[in-house]
């Protein structure tokens, strides 16, 4: 039985029991707001309430009820910005900086999962594999470079003969094993952060949209029915950002993904399209991606849309992406099919900024949110307490606005990304 205001998924379905939050009435005064109950929200609040600062966490809906709880789980190291690329944007030392917040970003994930005792169907390895044989290449030079250049050995080359051993499928040509890396229930690890969040002394309040906020002294947060008074806000919308701040929304570009679950597989196939209960990720530019859930189902990420409109029949846009790679699943029973709407930069790389001195942001994972949104939050935390130093060299990333800014970004997105779907096809 799915939770109760959440949207219908496999992972509403299969939460734990969860309380609910009230909403904010009348007025609060707190040492900080943040705004947004999603990975980056959670984290943040967590980890302010643990250095001692009075907490209080606005949620427009339910704790986890955007793509923090709807995504597809995958806790991976790296970023989708290329290490040479990014030296050339920042510089050696902040680029390799960046890259070793990668690695604490998933070790930060499961030190929290340990700490806090959630139960998350916690898994180990994530494998990104080549659509085409003309990306086995480049999946070898990628795995060469982290081992020789940034002397990273928790990842290895896999070959093709392997991969269709470890798969079931001749489809796939290559693969980047990162055997350190990740993947468990999304909504499950929300959950769990917010009962610790709850249990350090955070204020959670749900159906709590915010409507509009004042930086500045005497910074304050307002609702329907409330308002909340502080010295810090931190804003961790993501893709649900709407037009809170205009100052920031044209840095993200809101776009959907979706998910189909089906019903529960023999041991057998599991082995046989999953040897080894990996998550997996495709080389396409429109990625597809899959994995076993905890009582053997099969969760398949695939297909994207720009508008705000999900497709009727979710399960049928996503299963033919899936047999596109296994045909032979052609009768597995679809038990769900849902989406979850996330953010994408221009660069792929997270957003951070310092918006005003007591205003903060974190958002546009673009991908990579359940490992980078958790370190995020830390991250805000940890400049809102003094050390900065961290969160300002992501700041320090350049991050474009998407041309045209909120009115345009949606026509030029559309354009581009038929473009590389038809490269995924053809080329």
């Amino acid at each position: 039985m799915s939770l109760k205001g959440y949207e219908s998924s496999y992972y509403a379905d299969s939460a734990n029991a969860k309380k609910d939050y009230p909403s904010l009435q009348g007025e609060v005064r707190t040492d900080i707001c943040v705004i947004g109950a999603g990975f980056t929200g959670l984290s943040a609040a967590l980890h302010l309430a643990e250095k001692g600062y009075s907490v209080s966490l606005l949620e427009a809906e339910k704790v986890g009820w955007g793509a923090s709880g709807r995504n597809g789980g995958q806790v991976c190291q790296g970023h989708n910005m290329g290490h040479e690329e990014m030296i050339a944007k920042v510089g050696r030392p902040a680029a390799d900086a960046l890259w070793q917040m990668s690695l604490e970003s998933v070790d930060l994930v499961k030190e929290l999962i340990d700490r806090h005792q959630i139960s998350c169907d916690l898994k180990q390895g994530v494998m990104h594999v080549a659509a085409k044989p003309s990306h086995s290449k480049e999946l070898q030079e990628s795995v060469e470079y982290k081992q020789n250049v940034l002397g990273y050995d928790a990842i290895r080359y896999v070959e093709p003969s392997e991969v269709a051993d470890m798969l079931g499928t001749h489809r796939y040509h290559a693969g980047e094993y990162w055997t350190e890396a990740a993947h468990l229930h999304p909504l499950n690890y929300a959950l769990g952060l917010a009962a610790a969040a709850e249990k350090a002394g955070v204020k959670i309040y749900e159906n709590s949209r915010v409507t509009e906020y004042h930086a500045g002294a005497g910074a304050r947060v307002k609702t329907a029915e409330g308002e909340v008074r502080a010295d810090y806000i931190l804003l961790a919308c993501n893709g649900y950002l709407g037009k809170l701040e205009p100052r920031i929304a044209g840095k993200i570009m809101p776009i959907n993904n979706f998910i189909l679950a089906t019903e529960p597989l023999d041991e057998a196939l599991c082995r046989k399209i999953n040897r080894d209960d990996l998550a997996i990720a495709d080389s396409r530019f429109v990625i597809n991606y899959f994995k076993l859930s905890g009582d053997n189902r099969l969760l398949w990420g695939g297909g994207e849309n720009y508008t705000t409109k999900f497709p009727s029949d979710i399960g049928s846009f996503v299963r033919k992406y899936m047999l596109e790679f296994y045909p032979e699943l052609k009768d597995l029973r679809i038990d769900y099919g849902w989406g979850g709407t996330l953010a994408i930069t221009l660069n792929r790389m997270p957003y951070f900024d310092r918006v005003e001195e007591n205003l903060f942001v974190a958002q546009g994972y673009s991908g990579h949110g359940v490992a980078l949104a958790t370190l995020g939050g830390k991250l805000m935390a940890e400049a809102v307490s003094g050390s900065a130093e961290k969160f300002d060299l992501f700041s320090k990333v350049p991050t474009p606005t998407f041309p045209g800014g909120t009115l345009l970004r949606f026509p030029g997105l559309v354009a581009g990304m038929l473009y590389y779907s038809m490269r995924d096809r053809f080329f």
